[in-house]
């Protein structure tokens, strides 16, 4: 037992036991081999063997209390293994091992777990020292194909789970994993072909059906998710894109272009702060020339947002002409126009004073090439070159008396009770 050769002890207690019936300490290093080697069913049978023969043996009552505990952490895990719940099954088999280090078969489910965690190195680095002890084992064999498979390294895995089921053909993991794997390779695969074809519906079905084939192998789905994406953005389905691409991130959190089509559609979507977060962090992926520059268009459009949007104010596109923005505040002025609300309640009488001011800020700014080009790229408009900024403190109502007269033409008559402007012109409301 010293020597950790745990089948040659037990051969031996148990033949001290068959020589002498009576001989409590050949029972006590029967259960001890029976429980390092992983079988707490006979450890328990050789403890109670001793308690019969010396019911006062606390050595005894400890050590088969010591199996009763393994026996229920191997229920459990069982049981947590079932719901998918890796991380309780690893800590249940940390807690078999420590009372049965020669036990190959928790040995193996710990290795196992550790690959449905994405814990691939120490995973692999168990499954290795059991094929050192033996080269032969078809779980450990099993084990590395797992852990290839899951890192997409398919032909490999695929050569592993042969191995497997010409040393044990009956081997139902790898039976299930390799039909598995075959599957969901194969449907990734006539995803892409429709996409190539521009089917794009007939990708995007696809993509989702290869999505439900194994949901731990993160690496695969992960692309599967980017690829569904990519359909689903192209489909005008910006917010599925976006959620893909999050669940793309989140089963590989390297994966640069998730992240770049996910702070794409955040730029469509103008949910710039969200988009500068994506493009610092592919940054710090990747310190490319372009990475840099999206990074930098990404903070500009994002400082753009916080300033008021005069196209949104007028309801004008980027690209209108000095006409349509004319003709869009004209229409606007005058419905917002202070004395069309002369006999509302203050505080609406007050947010058409504020939105009047704003249609005419707007106005004044997108009206003027030197400011528009300015605005546009993003830059403060009081930097003008030579000083002469935009005061913002201009009177709406000249601009509008300016507009609509062209400083000191014939008034505008919109029908019905007369009022005057402030500039000293008559306006008829309806």
């Amino acid at each position: 037992m010293m020597l950790y050769k745990y089948m040659e002890a037990l051969e031996d207690a148990r033949q001290s036991v068959r020589i002498d019936r009576a001989f409590v300490k050949g029972y006590v290093r029967e259960g001890k081999c029976h429980l390092a080697l992983g079988d707490h069913i006979a450890a328990g049978r050789s403890y109670q063997q001793v308690l019969m023969l010396e019911p006062e043996n606390n050595a005894a009552k400890a050590d088969l209390a010591l199996a009763d505990r393994v026996q229920k952490f191997e229920e459990m895990a069982e049981v947590d293994y079932q719901k998918g719940d890796f991380r309780k099954v690893l800590y249940c088999m940390e807690r078999c091992i420590e009372q049965c280090p020669a036990c190959m078969k928790f040995r193996i489910r710990k290795a196992e777990v550790l690959a449905l965690l994405g814990r691939y190195q120490e995973s692999q680095e168990f499954a290795n020292d059991i094929l050192h002890k033996d080269g032969m084992n078809a779980d450990a064999i099993h084990v590395r194909g797992m852990c290839l498979y899951y890192q997409d390294n398919i032909d490999k895995a695929f050569q592993h789970f042969q191995q497997v089921l010409r040393l044990a053909p009956d081997h139902q993991q790898a039976k299930e994993i390799y039909r598995k794997a075959k599957a969901l390779i194969a449907k990734k695969e006539e995803g892409n072909k429709e996409f190539r074809s521009g089917n794009l519906q007939a990708a995007y079905n696809l993509y989702t059906e290869a999505l439900a084939i194994d949901p731990n192998n993160k690496f695969t789905n992960s692309k599967l998710y980017f690829n569904r994406a990519t359909v689903g953005s192209k489909l005008n389905r910006v917010e599925e894109a976006i959620a893909d691409c999050t669940r793309a991130v989140d089963l590989d959190d390297t994966y640069i272009k998730a992240y770049l089509r996910r702070a794409k559609c955040y730029m469509e979507t103008e949910q710039y702060e969200d988009a500068v977060r994506d493009y610092e962090k592919i940054l710090k992926l990747d310190k490319s020339q372009e990475n840099k520059r999206l990074l930098q268009d990404a903070k500009l459009e994002l400082k753009k947002s916080k300033r008021k949007d005069y196209y949104k104010i007028l309801g004008v596109t980027k690209t209108a002409s000095v006409d349509e923005i004319k003709k869009a505040y004209r229409k606007r002025a005058l419905v917002h126009h202070p004395d069309r609300h002369s006999h509302d309640s203050p505080d609406v009488q007050k947010e058409e004073e504020k939105k009047f001011k704003e249609v005419g800020e707007a106005y004044s700014v997108l009206s003027d090439e030197r400011k528009k080009s300015r605005y546009d790229s993003g830059a403060d408009l009081d930097e003008l070159e030579g000083g002469a900024g935009f005061d913002f403190g201009v009177d709406p109502n000249q601009i509008f008396q300016t507009f609509f007269t062209g400083g000191g033409g014939p008034g505008f008559s919109f029908g019905g009770p007369q009022n005057t402007a402030p500039g000293g012109f008559t306006f008829q409301f309806g």
